[in-house]
């Protein structure tokens, strides 16, 4: 345990950003950000709760040159690496106001999750190298326990970034806790900022959109087919990219397209994998439209931008889940509207906060699949209305939503210049 004046000496090095997973198809959001953030000049160390589960990967991980520190994912499996922690820092002075910290989650949330928190923060904090300034961690919930138990040990600040599941299922005492313990904190939404500014000290926590890196994300290089749905040989391709669990209320949007007028052509392509997977596949053989829908599964970055340009309206019905989860902002559909790609979705959480509803695309109540259905047969039938809100939505993403404008703020935080790398971005463009 190097002692304070170690500690006071390495503020400004290196920062530890700790993920639940990495590297995750489904947070390209996070690794885009991440390699975004050393090109300015950041040196990370990636810290990850558990090792990836997908073989595949996008274009952006293989950019990014962080080194990666693996934490044991079950206690059980990785006894010695964890108990040599304990025997190291149980002599450091911080050890009982973490270990008292601890105990005090414990009492209100006894579960063996909590009890994982803390073994993992022992060999995060053993094991961190000791010229990390700063520990910042992605999502609010497990992530965020790790690495305050892990920053108390260590003496050093710690920040965070909230998105969703992890706002909205944590419990307020715990929200709260964290975030008078935080250095800082972001959001990728105005609903979110708001929610936990409420429950935080004035000036903690702040908005910075995601944005989008419009490099990877070119202009579609051709305008849409006009179809309209009249021609069985050349149907409306409708698209949805999403992990196939509650809150993307994907069994919603199937009983929204099996209630589309029986003479209009259409087929349905779904990317992206999930618990709910053969559920959903066996609800669209009830509804009678299996053989119009398309299970794409995971795909990489490239390969979902070709499915992009190749559909003519973006679906997504998101809903509150009964847990309360529900999504932010959904990555997916700035990417969609990128391409100038018409979007049809609900008027959940922070997605108002992107689509205009008949200026820069089509917005529903949630759990309104005949809704659904009427804006999707509206979109069908008037391609030349599909085009100029594709198009508005596309002029809307490209000002509000550049990753990097956006990123000026966060880089701020981490002491960063505004713009390291201008020619770059000017390259980009």
């Amino acid at each position: 345990m190097p002692g304070v004046a170690a500690v006071t000496a390495v503020k400004a090095g290196r920062v530890a950003v700790v993920l639940k997973g990495y590297p995750r198809l489904s947070e390209t959001f996070i690794a885009q950000e991440i390699a975004a953030l050393e090109q300015r000049g950041l040196e990370i160390l990636i810290v990850s709760l558990r090792h990836p589960t997908e073989r595949r990967t996008h274009a952006v991980h293989a950019e990014i040159r962080a080194p990666k520190l693996y934490l044991p994912e079950y206690l059980y499996a990785e006894v010695r690496r964890v108990l040599g922690a304990w025997w190291r820092v149980r002599r450091w002075p911080a050890y009982r106001q973490a270990r008292a910290l601890w105990l005090r989650d414990l009492a209100r949330d006894p579960t063996p999750n909590r009890i994982r928190r803390f073994g993992q923060a022992l060999v995060l904090a053993c094991e961190l190298p000791d010229d990390i300034g700063r520990l910042h961690v992605h999502f609010l919930h497990t992530p965020a326990s790790v690495t305050r138990y892990a920053a108390v040990l260590r003496g050093l600040p710690w920040s965070g970034s909230a998105h969703a599941k992890d706002i909205w299922t944590t419990p307020e005492w715990e929200k709260r806790e964290k975030l008078a313990a935080c250095a800082w904190l972001v959001s990728c939404t105005a609903a979110n900022r708001d929610h936990l500014a409420a429950l935080a000290p004035a000036g903690k926590v702040e908005l910075v959109y995601h944005g989008l890196d419009f490099a990877r994300f070119p202009p579609p290089p051709h305008r849409r087919a006009s179809r309209d749905g009249r021609d069985a040989a050349d149907p409306v391709v409708i698209l949805s990219v999403g992990r196939l669990v509650e809150k993307k209320g994907m069994d919603v949007l199937l009983e929204a397209l099996a209630r589309l007028p029986s003479d209009l052509h259409w087929r349905f392509v779904h990317v992206g994998g999930g618990p709910l997977s053969d559920a959903l596949e066996r609800q669209a053989q009830a509804l009678g439209i299996a053989a119009r829908v398309a299970w794409r599964g995971s795909l990489a970055q490239d390969e979902l931008l070709l499915e992009y340009r190749a559909a003519d309206i973006f679906a997504l019905a998101c809903r509150i889940a009964r847990d309360g989860d529900r999504d932010g902002l959904p990555n997916v559909l700035v990417e969609a509207q990128s391409q100038a790609l018409p979007c049809v979705a609900t008027a959940v959480s922070a997605i108002p906060e992107l689509i205009r509803d008949g200026v820069t695309g089509l917005l529903v109540a949630a759990e309104a699949p005949a809704d659904f259905a009427r804006a999707l047969e509206s979109f069908i039938t008037d391609p030349a209305r599909r085009v100029a809100l594709g198009e508005a939505g596309r002029a809307r993403v490209t000002t509000e939503f550049d990753l990097h404008d956006n990123l000026d703020r966060l880089a701020a935080k981490f002491g960063l210049a505004d713009r390291s790398a201008p020619a770059q971005r000017v390259a980009a463009g």
